[in-house]
């Protein structure tokens, strides 16, 4: 897992197939450089080097490299490997015109509020799938497979984001059909899921008016990697302490190009600028892959 922001080693990651009931447990160990092995299933896999001994060789590279101040290598391997295999999705996503959006947020914004009402809305003017990601159960996605759309969840145990190779193994389950939007449920943080690109065509921050009008500038990082911020939970501002100009000229302030939309999941106010950016992104994929 990440060495960044301290998710264990050896965690287990859960890939759930909704539709089929199928379980896929991955075990992931990091190694020294960066490098990351995977074990489906409890399937053995052959090495050409002594795994016992590479464990303990790992583990003292690791705490070497950590006694001399180079941990920072370390943390440029592994998230370049990450991106490595989050291009390998984003290819995958164009060659079959799917708009992949990742959806981000603190735990309660309302990220599967939102996607079970835009799923129920739009069931007859665009064919949407969901990876959901939690640390433990199929509470999110059997929301959303209720809703109408087909999903997958992915638990990550200790770790608190979701990855690329997390995302691929997600596509081998859900198999989003062409043309469709796919969205991406990530585990609720708004630290290190902005470090981790998964392939998405667009990343969608999603804050809640009931968690306070600073969170832009608190986790700048997040809100400057997302392409639409969505300000969900409209309908209680008459009833919390929440400033939305100065939200929005937060967010400006660290993303100049941020489109932000307000809206309200419950009442369905906003919800038709939401539905016309998505629309908007899915023809935009659809013409890119044409030019």
């Amino acid at each position: 897992m990440c060495g960044i922001c301290g998710c264990s080693d050896g965690n287990t990651v859960t890939v759930t197939n909704l539709e089929t009931g199928k379980h896929q447990h991955v075990e992931a160990h990091q190694h020294a450089d960066g490098s990351m092995h995977t074990h489906a299933d409890g399937q053995t896999h052959s090495h050409d080097h002594d795994h016992t001994h590479d464990h303990d060789h790992d583990t003292n590279a690791l705490t070497h490299a950590r006694q001399h101040g180079t941990t920072i290598q370390l943390e440029q391997a592994i998230l370049q490997k990450n991106d490595e295999l989050a291009a390998r999705n984003r290819a995958w996503f164009a060659g079959r015109e799917i708009l992949a959006l990742n959806l981000v947020s603190s735990p309660g914004a309302g990220k599967t509020s939102l996607l079970e009402r835009t799923i129920k809305d739009l069931k007859d003017k665009l064919s949407i799938s969901v990876i959901e990601g939690d640390q433990q159960t199929l509470n999110d996605a059997e929301r959303i497979k209720a809703s109408g759309a087909p999903a997958v969840q992915i638990n990550t145990g200790t770790g608190c984001h979701l990855e690329a190779d997390m995302i691929m193994r997600g596509l081998s389950e859900l198999k989003p059909a062409p043309g469709s939007v796919l969205m991406i449920e990530n585990v609720g943080n708004l630290v290190c899921p902005a470090l981790f690109d998964l392939g998405e065509t667009a990343k969608v921050a999603i804050l809640s008016v009931t968690e306070g009008e600073d969170k832009p500038i608190k986790y700048p990082h997040m809100f400057k990697a997302s392409d639409l911020m969505i300000l969900n939970k409209t309908d209680l501002l008459p009833y919390v302490d929440f400033d939305v100009e100065r939200c929005m000229e937060y967010a400006r302030e660290v993303n100049p190009k941020i489109e932000i939309i307000q809206l309200s999941a419950t009442t369905g106010e906003g919800l038709e600028v939401w539905y016309n950016w998505l629309k908007g992104q899915s023809k935009e994929v659809a013409e890119r892959a044409f030019r």
